[in-house]
């Protein structure tokens, strides 16, 4: 029994030790996903960069973001892409996106990027799409405190 006691109070000592060292080496906030309470964590991708899609005309469709708090999307990393049933790539779509704001990111270096809503305009001659035909959304962005998103292609099914 004397050697089960000696043995748990090593361990539990041991315990303390090595939670003290962590808090020490890693603190609240500093963006590491070793422990702690209080550290940001990712918003999963639909809240954190929600959208939706809408016709505009025959030619013409807008993409909607609802950017979340303290998060971004990069100009550089739009696409917009037609993509057949089959999943074979029709064709890249032209469209237009606002003026975004500098920013010197610390994975792209100077970039221009984007903060709450964001509406793109894309061209795209939906009546003439064949049926079972996908906009396929391209796009990446970050949370402001250190967290990088990787690089997203939402499909979205377009109905003539």
């Amino acid at each position: 029994m004397g050697k089960l006691i000696r043995y748990t109070s090593l361990t539990l000592m041991i315990l303390l030790w090595g939670s003290q060292t962590g808090a020490q080496l890693f603190p609240a906030g500093s963006g590491s996903s070793l422990g702690g309470g209080d550290r940001p964590r990712p918003l999963p991708m639909e809240q954190a960069f929600p959208y939706f899609v809408s016709i505009v005309d025959d030619d013409t469709l807008s993409v909607t973001w609802q950017i979340a708090p303290e998060h971004y999307l990069y100009r550089h990393q739009f696409g917009f892409v037609l993509q057949a049933q089959d999943g074979a790539q029709i064709q890249d779509l032209e469209f237009s996106l606002p003026d975004g704001i500098a920013k010197n990111d610390q994975f792209f270096g100077d970039v221009e990027v984007y903060y709450g809503a964001l509406t793109v305009t894309v061209e795209a001659a939906v009546s003439k799409v064949p049926s079972g035909t996908n906009l396929v959304i391209q796009y990446q962005g970050c949370a402001e405190w250190g967290f990088c998103y990787p690089p997203q292609a939402s499909r979205y099914p377009l109905s003539p």
